[in-house]
């Protein structure tokens, strides 16, 4: 592939698979799909729509919305014309896009519907730049400023008509090195730094993953993660398009169940948190079983142990332990397999540490999950797994073009054409973070093995340093405790103090299960009973740590963390200093005695 922008990679496709489906949405209850060549005229008379809003090369243009097959159009659109998608998460409230849409100095902004044309309809007057929207789902407004998408749509194809304007011919004015996209990071504290990714950046990215993991027509994607994220905007977006693959859009974070198995795909990008809610089920309803299928389970799960060192090299066992992973097959795993859609080749993991545990347990049933490493600054693939080259609970080895390095203090440095132009006016903190010689330091603390293969151990400002000097990565101790049936989200509290302690968020699907067993019924977390359950399962899942990592007091927490509520950011990750600021009182009770 000899492409060197986006632009270029767009059209070469379109192209190429120009009768093959491309995008999907669920309409009415029915996928409903574009080919390739409807896609790219779909691009066109979007690109003539903002074009003839006056909208040119080098402007910036928001897209606040879930993923569908408009977001991916809006987008080609603008990065065709040469302006700048600046991607919003759509959980966001208005103070923070506010922000966003002034330091990025945006004019125009793709919204979902209404409920999201609310909510920011203030920026027209609040934000210096800011011209007006477009609506995509069509919906009516009599606001000023307000543009269906089909009218956009409408306007594109006159200005097209009356102009003669050519997409193709002007994206050969744009370069490698031009600026292609915002996106901005969702700091826990302060406000985002807009982290400028450039064509050069993205397709070397995706070039990269060609290299390190086969993608062709014959894959179908399940798109879930947000597009404002550059992982799956990479991964899901680009190098699905750029390979001629299908890409299904879920209809929700809820609904990826239910579409994995209407969908069937053949490759899905996700965060640890699918698989470990995934593992959680499997592993309670087996709990539920009758004692006989539980051991039937269980027999499956010790032969795929046996056989995965074959499974993940695509290969199969021969003589009896192949005749037992065939009646394994059978009896087990052809059922959880199923759930998955039955013809995955592959989920890919990133965005934050994922289990060994868990990473183990599904290569047992011969589903691989091939974890990967990067940030938003390195656009974002810094290592990761292949299907040649898998070993679990290490993020794999540095893709082609990939310089990597452990500075003395352990943090992980990395350099090539994957890394950020630089944060957008803000040259000071560009210069933290890229070193005089190109070395973006990560702020991720890490290790290579003897084989090459790159270990993350905690991310270098989560490191607990306690009161008696004791270094602790809280990372893989969460991740241990999270493997409990009963423990659906964990922090590891202990950061100059004297003893390591937790805030737990409980399973309560599970505890009530559990209570009702009992008998209980009435204030289950604070019963004596369920304390002693929950201190019997951090002690079982602590017996791999040294002494003074082990958890020695733990606080139940009934609310269960969300992007909605704070706690999380968009990826799904727990926002440390927001939940020890608003657990504040209980921590320091927990001390306290």
């Amino acid at each position: 592939m000899s492409y060197k922008t986006i632009t270029a990679m767009f059209f070469h496709s379109v192209e190429k698979y120009a009768d093959n489906l491309s995008l999907f949405d669920k309409i009415n209850g029915s996928w409903e799909g574009l080919t390739y060549r409807e896609v790219g005229e779909a691009v066109e008379n979007v690109a003539c729509g903002l074009t003839s809003l006056g909208i040119k090369k080098g402007d910036k243009i928001a897209i606040l919305s879930t993923n569908s097959s408009r977001w991916a159009i809006a987008d080609y659109a603008i990065t065709g014309l040469g302006a700048v998608t600046v991607t919003v998460y759509p959980t966001l409230t208005n103070p923070h896009i506010q922000y966003i849409c002034n330091n990025s100095e945006t004019k125009y902004a793709f919204v979902e519907n209404a409920d999201q044309l609310e909510k920011t309809i203030s920026l027209v007057n609040e934000c210096e730049n800011f011209k007006g929207f477009i609506l995509m789902d069509d919906s009516e407004s009599s606001l000023e400023g307000v543009i269906k998408f089909s009218s956009l749509v409408e306007k594109g194809k006159t200005y097209k008509k009356e102009t003669g304007f050519d997409l193709r011919k002007h994206g050969e004015t744009i370069h490698e090195d031009d600026l292609l996209t915002l996106i901005y990071t969702s700091g826990t504290t302060g406000n985002p730094k807009g982290a400028m990714l450039s064509n050069k950046n993205l397709v070397s990215n995706v070039n990269s993953g060609h290299k390190a993991i086969h993608v062709d027509e014959n894959d179908i994607f399940l798109s879930f993660l947000p597009l404002s994220h550059v992982y799956e905007r990479m991964a899901g977006h680009f190098s699905a398009f750029s390979a001629g693959a299908q890409t299904y859009y879920a209809e929700s974070v809820d609904t990826v169940a239910e579409n994995m198995g209407e969908v069937r795909p053949t490759i899905m990008t996700s965060v640890p948190r699918l698989y470990e809610k995934m593992y959680a089920r499997i592993i309670d309803k087996v709990n539920n079983d009758p004692a006989i299928r539980q051991k039937i389970f269980w027999w499956a799960i010790k032969i795929g142990q046996k056989a995965t060192p074959y499974l993940i090299k695509q290969k199969r066992p021969s003589g009896m332990l192949g005749f037992k992973l065939s009646l394994a097959e059978k009896l087990v795993f052809s059922k959880i397999q199923e759930k998955v859609g039955g013809r995955l080749r592959f989920f890919a993991s990133g965005g934050a540490p994922l289990s060994k545990e868990i990473a183990e347990f599904f290569a047992s049933a011969n589903i691989l999950i091939l974890e990967g490493y990067g940030l938003t600054e390195t656009s974002p693939v810094i290592s990761m797994n292949t299907l040649e080259h898998v070993k679990f609970g290490t993020v794999g080895m540095p893709i082609d073009g990939v310089e990597v390095k452990i500075a003395p203090d352990g943090e992980i440095l990395c350099r090539g054409d994957n890394v950020m132009m630089g944060y957008y006016n803000d040259p000071k903190a560009t210069s933290e973070v890229i070193d005089s010689d190109n070395w973006f330091h990560t702020g991720d603390i890490g290790e290579f093995d003897d084989e090459g293969f790159l270990r993350i151990t905690d991310r270098k400002k989560n490191i607990i340093v306690t009161s008696g000097g004791k270094n602790i990565a809280p990372a893989p101790m969460e991740n241990a405790l999270i493997l409990s049936k009963y423990i659906e989200q964990s922090i590891i509290i202990g950061d100059k103090r004297n003893f390591v302690s937790a805030l737990i968020v409980p399973t309560m699907e599970s505890v009530n299960k559990w209570a009702e067993g009992k008998g209980l019924s009435k204030d289950i977390l604070n019963d004596p009973e369920t304390i002693q359950l929950f201190e019997d399962e951090v002690e079982e899942c602590m017996k791999n740590f040294a002494k003074y990592e082990t958890v020695k007091k733990f606080k139940l927490i009934p609310d269960e963390w969300s992007v909605d509520s704070g706690e999380l950011t968009p990826t799904l990750k727990v926002k440390r200093k927001v939940v020890e600021v608003k657990y504040a009182d209980v921590i320091d009770k927990m001390y306290a005695g």
